[in-house]
């Protein structure tokens, strides 16, 4: 037993490195797990106490564990046997590939990251590019929301700035669990917004099983009280209008619902800007009839050193205004009440309605709206246009509107001076039209009254 026993140097740090292996995965790292999971869990519960919507367990819950529940969950146990004597393949097999799906899904969300990170990254966007404004048609009524309800916000797509934008404005009430397309599944983005606690779709899948796979997922987030985001459009509008909705989602949080247990209520949110930043990229593939974006990463990295150089030189110009605007909040219980036939298309119309009530008119689209279609117009002709149809703005606050709208606009030679009037220019018809539709449902039938759409001066949302 005492005896010494020689070993070759390469034997002993293996035998070393091996202990070491051994005694850290079960000694050393469960207890530091532990202590850091314990200090994330008090840091959590302080800050539920400055949110108006707490973050629920369900978002916490560790990934694996959440994507062990979906894979054995007997919906998603049925669609794998459906899908295995579909394909004549082995449930095996079936059942890895749900796994597969779970695993796309399924987020990891870090309270760390979306409060301490993303927020902070998201209010200095928003307000570097733009002038934020906040408004809403019924504050009372959105602040009133039952405190156990799921809320999901309802969102027009104008921009990819749109999570940006919300991200920060929301920032106080909750943390917003979204769901994103496929264009953002590439390294290191995918993994920021999964920490975020947005989870990926696949909008043209075929597959059954992908799609009850994600049902469920919705279901499980539904009944756990998470706050969602959607945008049900599915993409941003390419001709500046509001688009069509995609039933699907709105479809998978209806049918992941229990009424009786817990409401669900559903907030509009209409966005609008002065500037959108894809707005180049999105006339011209609405030109050509194709929802391919041809934007190569060259030119974006160039722009955004663009902005970089303007900015050290003084040069820099923030894009006008961003504006948010709260619609009246639509109860999916009171909302049943109303009919016995399948929710999902009534209600899609019902909230593109709200959302389209509450669009902000913000002075970009509204100068182009009158100038697209009543031809050249002086500053004055603006100024009275925005006088008739809100009586209530005092002639300074107009002048300053309709300058804000002009400025814009020349500087980017989507307008040209014709003596005293501005006229559309010939490079960019397209944009004013893409500005100009973002509106044409408010201005075009009949001057708005007050609550037809946000007010282009609404009180600012913060730095």
């Amino acid at each position: 037993m005492t005896q010494t026993v020689e070993l070759p140097l390469w034997l002993f740090v293996l035998i070393v490195l091996f202990a070491a292996v051994t005694f850290a995965s079960h000694f050393l790292f469960p207890s530091v797990r532990w202590f850091f999971r314990h200090r994330l869990e008090r840091a959590v519960a302080r800050l539920n106490k400055r949110l108006e919507r707490p973050i629920q367990p369900f978002k916490l819950a560790r990934r694996h564990d959440m994507i062990q529940r979906l894979i054995y969950d007997p919906q998603v146990g049925q669609a794998v046997r459906d899908h295995a004597v579909a394909e004549g393949i082995p449930e095996a097999v079936a059942f890895e590939q749900a796994r597969r799906y779970a695993r796309e899904i399924v987020p990891s969300f870090s309270a760390f990251t979306y409060f301490s990170f993303a927020i902070r990254l998201a209010r200095f966007l928003s307000n570097a590019f733009y002038n934020v404004r906040l408004d809403y048609q019924n504050e009372a009524a959105v602040r009133g929301i039952d405190p156990s309800a799921t809320v999901v916000f309802v969102m027009n797509h104008r921009s990819n700035m749109d999570y940006v934008l919300i991200t920060y404005l929301a920032a106080q009430r909750s943390a917003l669990s979204y769901a994103v397309g496929e264009w953002a599944r590439v390294w290191p983005l995918s993994r920021l917004i999964r920490a975020m606690g947005a989870y990926f779709i696949r909008r043209k899948s075929g597959s059954d099983l992908y799609r009850q796979v994600l049902a469920c997922y919705v279901r499980h987030a539904t009944e756990a009280g998470v706050t969602q985001a959607m945008f049900p459009e599915g993409g941003l509008s390419l001709n500046g209008t509001l688009g069509r909705p995609k039933l699907g989602l709105l479809k998978y949080i209806i049918d992941g619902s229990d009424p009786e247990k817990r409401d669900v209520v559903f907030v509009p949110v209409a966005l609008n800007y002065d500037r959108v930043l894809e707005d180049t990229i999105l006339t011209t593939a609405a030109n050509r009839s194709e929802r391919r974006f041809r934007a190569r990463i060259g030119v974006i990295m160039g722009w955004v050193l663009k902005q970089i150089w303007r900015r050290i030189t003084g040069r820099y110009k923030r894009f006008g205004y961003a504006a948010v605007r709260y619609g009246e909040p639509l109860s999916l219980r009171a909302f049943h009440n109303t009919t016995e036939d399948d929710l999902t298309v009534p209600l899609a119309r019902e909230l593109m309605s709200r959302i389209g009530g509450a669009v902000p008119i913000l002075p970009v689209p509204f100068v182009s709206w009158h100038i697209n279609g009543a031809g050249p117009m002086t500053r004055m002709e603006l100024e009275q246009a925005l006088i008739e149809w809100n009586p209530a703005r005092s002639s300074p606050v107009v002048k300053s509107l309709i300058e804000e709208g002009l400025t814009q606009l020349t500087d980017r030679r989507i307008l040209i001076e014709q003596g005293d009037a501005y006229a559309v220019g010939p490079e960019r018809p397209d944009l004013l039209r893409y500005y100009a539709a973002s509106v044409d449902h408010l201005l075009k039938p009949k001057m708005p009254d007050d609550d037809a759409g946000a007010e282009i001066d609404a009180a600012t949302a913060g730095s």
